[in-house]
């Protein structure tokens, strides 16, 4: 984001406490954020196998981040987006901590109903966007973009408009959002997500936190991003399934499912649901699957513990019935 012109706090990337502690030296910054680094969300609520409570927080000594860093590195986190036993924390970000006068939130995402990007805003961020939208619907506003014209001059203004943004704050605030759709086609993003896009009392907008998805399909040309993924958070399953160009995600269920094409899929897991059973997968073989896939796919069900002994739910494009065998 940095790169690409995004307003950011300055921040480091430690490994080690040590690292976490020069890192906050370096910054001389009157208050100091530790955030470890996860693919999950709901880190500040999270705690940590070795007792510490909270992944995200705030300091004016140094000395503390160093300590706290020593309680967050090669320990799990559990938020209520990871596996039950936690994800270990590898890497915390140590961060300048500034003050925040008011949250908006931010995101550009691909939508399939209007065939591109849509910018979706609101005044009220730094909290669940799901939460406004269910209280109140009128304060979350939608924009959508046209792929090859970009975001214009008006509409980012309108969009900052909208996100109550004031003077030359808002021209600051349409010149971020202008930035981020331009991060989010050079890195062939799904969704780029800022909550909160944050109003310092020194006249700033920057984007104090971010989420970024990536197209798996734009891989060839994106290996620079895709290098940095790191594995060892992914589901060994999930990675056994990728090796095959096949799409398996570990539901909680009992019923296996063994599905043609991804909308097929989530059909199929709708169908048990509403039959009262519960999909213990999703698994898309894909249109062009060979025989070696097929195989190895019945291999990932099998090694499945959770499903009840042969039960399968099996479609394809000419079936729209649930079999059990």
């Amino acid at each position: 984001m940095q790169e690409s012109g995004v307003a950011v706090q300055r921040f480091y990337v430690a490994d080690t406490a040590s690292e976490a502690l020069e890192a906050a030296k370096r910054l001389n910054a009157k208050e100091i954020v530790l955030k470890a680094q996860i693919l999950a969300g709901g880190r500040g609520k999270g705690v940590f196998d070795s007792g510490l409570k909270g992944g995200v927080h705030l300091t004016k000594d140094p000395a503390v981040v160093g300590e706290l860093a020593n309680q967050m590195l090669g320990f799990n986190l559990t938020t209520k987006q990871t596996p039950k036993d936690g994800v270990k924390v590898k890497t915390v970000m140590v961060a300048e901590a500034l003050d925040i006068t008011r949250e908006t939130y931010f995101a550009i995402l691909m939508d399939r109903a209007c065939n591109g990007p849509v910018m979706v805003g609101s005044p009220q961020g730094g909290m669940d966007i799901e939460e406004v939208a269910d209280k109140t619907p009128e304060l979350i506003f939608k924009e959508v973009i046209d792929i090859f014209e970009g975001v214009r001059d008006d509409q980012a203004l309108r969009m900052a408009a909208n996100l109550e943004f004031k003077g030359p704050l808002q021209r600051q605030a349409a010149d971020q959002i202008k930035r981020l759709y331009d991060l989010f086609m050079k890195v062939d993003a799904t969704q780029v997500e800022v909550n909160p896009l944050g109003e310092t009392p020194q006249g700033q907008v920057v984007c104090f936190d971010a989420k970024i998805n990536f197209d798996d399909n734009a891989e060839f040309r994106q290996k620079s991003v895709f290098a940095m993924d790191d594995m060892s958070e992914t589901d060994p399953t999930e990675m056994e399934a990728a090796k095959w160009d096949l799409k398996y995600i570990g539901l909680d269920g009992n019923i296996a499912c063994f599905v043609n094409g991804a909308g097929l899929a989530m059909a199929t897991c709708d169908i048990i649901d509403l039959h009262g059973g519960k999909p213990a997968n999703f698994l898309d073989l894909g249109g062009g699957v060979q025989e070696r896939q097929v195989y190895e796919a019945f291999k990932l069900l099998t090694a499945d513990p959770k499903p009840a002994s042969e039960s399968l739910a099996a479609q394809d494009e000419w079936q729209l019935g649930v079999f059990h065998k």
